[in-house]
């Protein structure tokens, strides 16, 4: 945390929506308090779709990030590696070495390194691995290291192989929940089409079936974010309280990477102050 109090945090994700979809609602929250946010997505996502691919889908899908960091009053980059396509080289390695460093991180969040989708893995990998490097001087000299580990925090999964994922921390989001829910209506390629998983004879033509579409849609997506809170409601109780947790709606849950800074309730509580 800066001399002037504020937070500085750094979130990475594979894809051109999953920031969104882990932390949209505490990166809002943050940027509410006047706290420096930024989502990283580390593909492009140029084959993240069922009928468009390439250099005009990866354009439309930075497009829809921008729309979200608006939303949210945060920061967001694309980086150029082909969707499906990242590995976890030394190149890559340090190009999240030099992104945490120049953006002077306090809180850094990724995938877990165990995941369904190689790009999310690799993430995880990757920002683990940048874990305690970003403070060797000697390494990427050309961007000045952190003079203190951030702390790394892993975004929540449901795999549980080798470990299901720990709620060590759980934001309540219910009065941002409005700006996360216009983040996927920002996110229309993945969202309203279904990204590279739907079929075209999914999407309506007229009017009436759009609007429909786009309902069911939205109507899902609030009962998926709304799950999380019951998911997580004795990790609630444990930062909110057990009545106030018990009228949390909406949450989102991180898990403290050991790499990274161990924070104590106290120093969580300052990253969070919420």
């Amino acid at each position: 945390m800066g001399q002037d109090g504020k937070t500085r945090v750094i979130v990475f994700g594979a894809h051109p929506d999953d920031c969104e979809y882990v932390a949209a609602g505490v990166a809002a929250r943050w940027a509410s308090k006047g706290h420096a946010v930024k989502f990283v997505s580390c593909t492009n996502g140029d084959v993240g779709h069922h009928a468009m691919a390439g250099g005009p889908l990866a354009q439309r899908r930075t497009a829809e990030v921008k729309r979200c960091a608006k939303i949210l009053g945060i920061e967001a980059q694309v980086l150029d590696n082909h969707d499906g396509e990242l590995m976890p080289t030394l190149e890559n390695r340090k190009t999240i070495v030099r992104l945490i460093r120049e953006w002077r991180a306090d809180v850094v969040v990724s995938h877990r390194p165990n995941d369904y989708h190689p790009d999310h893995r690799y993430v995880g990998a990757l920002v683990q691995d940048a874990a305690y490097m970003v403070t060797v001087p000697y390494l990427c000299p050309d961007t000045p290291h952190l003079r203190h580990n951030p702390v790394f925090l892993f975004s929540e999964d449901k795999f549980l192989k080798p470990t299901p994922f720990s709620p060590d921390i759980v934001v309540a989001i219910d009065d941002v929940i409005g700006k996360k829910l216009a983040c996927f209506e920002a996110l229309e390629s993945q969202v309203y089409e279904g990204g590279c998983n739907a079929t075209a004879d999914q999407l309506p033509q007229d009017k009436a079936g759009k609007e429909a579409r786009r309902k069911k849609v939205m109507d899902d997506h609030r009962a998926y974010f709304g799950s999380k809170a019951d998911l997580f409601r004795k990790a609630l109780a444990t930062w909110y309280g057990k009545k106030a947790a018990a009228k949390v709606k909406f949450a989102e849950a991180f898990e403290i990477c050991e790499y990274g800074v161990r924070p104590s309730n106290v120093e969580i509580r300052k990253l969070f102050p919420f």
